[in-house]
């Protein structure tokens, strides 16, 4: 039995009955042959590692009265069938056919009675030049509650092969269910963790606040929250176990201007879902980026905004404010003890929209994300995992309503996020079916009807966009203008 972190708890907090927190990877192969069953290859390919596939095996067990966050227990009532599901795309079986169908799939709660994902396998898609004996695809939906972006990742590479003819595994489908706690057994949990919150509260207090002192180099406070900090720690440090480096002082930028401006998609979000994607060669954005002396995430961001621009432009929707991004930050380390939880903090970063030049907005944004680092770098946003999990979750769950309330009434921190997610650049197989494309699907929420995140996968840059039905439904327009952007920066007349 395992807790769930405090960062975990809050995307099961945020909720509703329309905005719904589980992350997507749509993953398009090749049929190795024409008599390939898709639906029986997967479904065997899982049976064989559900023993490695821990966040697939695990269903939540919650605290009676919401006292404390949940657990997480190998589901005892395991059922496989519930989780595997076979769809398809009707005749001629094009690439916005199966857009339009992910949308409907991933537009609904997963149900928290069984370990929380689903895996659709979409078959009837049309063959192309390098698959002529046509593609299938395999949409994963697991909860956010569950992994992060970089850790869903790696749920991929070990739910897929590294060779076509990988051999069955020795120790294939061998796990352990456990038993669910006990009522007076969670009580207890939530008690002694009650007692020890109050104590962890004052300690990351006094470590955010002498970071914060450190970035804003204001002697007094620094002297202030070191005294709290030492103070704090000779009395409870031995029982919360804490006590952690400081980062050296660094210069502390300014954040983009909040709220942000206005646009079409930061408003109440419907049930409904539009996914639209392309790909890009990851060999062309690399060298926009050298082109440029910029970064492959310069190159993302400086796309995106240039497409952003484009899209309000023709719906006579461009702020004359620049819009700002949530960057999310990975903070994995590699030493995580458990790698199934939320490690993720995030930055914001301003958006180049009103700048027209395309050459000076990838500058511009290579300046914004320097920014955005050092702002990131002199805050503690790098504590925001250890902040969630002081709340209890009666009290996450309504602060999370009224942030995401407070949002749709247009009070917005930031406008889009956008995400860029390094991925395995060696191919993929099933069951000796090759992954061509692996493509994000991520959320949205109230306030925040547009996500972009962009995989990278064996020389591809797979672009993922999810919308609010309602707010952006001509989604393949903007992923169409992302996509040309793309092509832009790496072309050397910029057309």
């Amino acid at each position: 039995m395992q807790q769930l972190s405090g960062l975990d708890a809050v995307f099961l907090a945020a909720e509703d009955d329309h905005q719904f927190t589980h992350v997507s990877q749509l993953v398009v192969l090749d049929m190795p042959d024409p008599d390939y069953e898709p639906f029986t290859a997967w479904r065997r390919q899982l049976a064989d590692r559900l023993h490695l596939l821990e966040p697939l095996r695990r269903r939540l067990v919650e605290v009676p009265l919401g006292l404390d966050h949940p657990y997480w227990i190998a589901d005892p009532d395991f059922d496989l069938d519930f989780h595997v599901r076979h769809s398809a795309v009707p005749p001629p079986g094009t690439d916005e056919q199966l857009d339009v169908l992910v949308g409907r799939l991933i537009a609904g709660p997963m149900d928290r009675e069984h370990p929380l994902w689903v895996s659709h396998v979409i078959e009837g898609l049309a063959p192309t030049e390098e698959s002529p004996h046509g593609r299938f695809a395999l949409l994963t939906m697991v909860h956010h509650a569950a992994i992060d972006g970089a850790s869903g990742a790696e749920l991929l590479t070990l739910m897929l092969d590294d060779v076509p003819d990988a051999e069955r595994p020795s120790d294939a489908g061998r796990w352990s269910p456990e038993d669910p706690p006990s009522f007076p057994g969670l009580l207890g949990r939530a008690a002694w963790h009650g007692v020890q919150r109050p104590g962890r509260a004052l300690l990351l207090a006094a470590q955010a606040g002498q970071q914060v002192a450190a970035a804003t180099r204001h002697p007094a406070v620094i002297d202030l929250a070191d005294r709290v900090r030492r103070s704090l720690r000779g009395q409870l440090g031995a029982v919360l176990n804490v006590g952690r480096a400081r980062d050296a002082d660094a210069e502390s930028p300014r954040l983009p201007a909040t709220p942000a401006p206005a646009t079409p998609f930061n408003a109440p979000i419907s049930r409904y879902r539009r996914f639209a994607r392309r790909s890009v060669s990851l060999d062309e954005v690399k060298a926009a980026g050298k082109a440029h002396d910029a970064t492959v995430n310069d190159v993302v961001v400086a796309a995106c905004a240039g497409a952003l621009r484009a899209y309000l432009l023709e719906h006579d929707a461009l702020p004359d404010a620049p819009l700002s991004a949530m960057i999310p930050v990975s903070l994995r380390t590699g030493d995580e003890p458990d790698m199934w939880t939320n490690r993720v903090s995030a930055t914001v970063a301003s958006l180049p929209t009103d700048i027209a030049d395309r050459d000076e907005r990838l500058a511009a944004a290579h300046r914004a994300l320097q920014t955005a680092k050092a702002v990131f770098r002199a805050t503690p946003g790098a504590l925001a995992p250890e902040g969630a999990s002081l709340g209890v979750p009666a009290l996450t769950t309504l602060v999370s309503r009224v942030t995401t309330r407070t949002a749709a009434r247009g009070l917005v921190p930031f406008n889009v996020i956008i995400s860029n997610v390094p991925g395995p650049q060696e191919p993929l197989y099933m069951s000796g079916a090759r992954a061509r494309h692996y493509y994000p699907v991520s959320a949205v929420a109230d306030g925040q009807g547009l996500n972009i995140t962009v995989q990278s996968y064996d020389g591809s840059v797979d672009i993922g966009l999810v919308s609010c039905a309602r707010l952006v439904p001509d989604l393949r327009r903007l992923v169409d203008l992302i996509a040309e952007e793309f092509h832009a920066l790496h072309s050397p007349d910029g057309s």
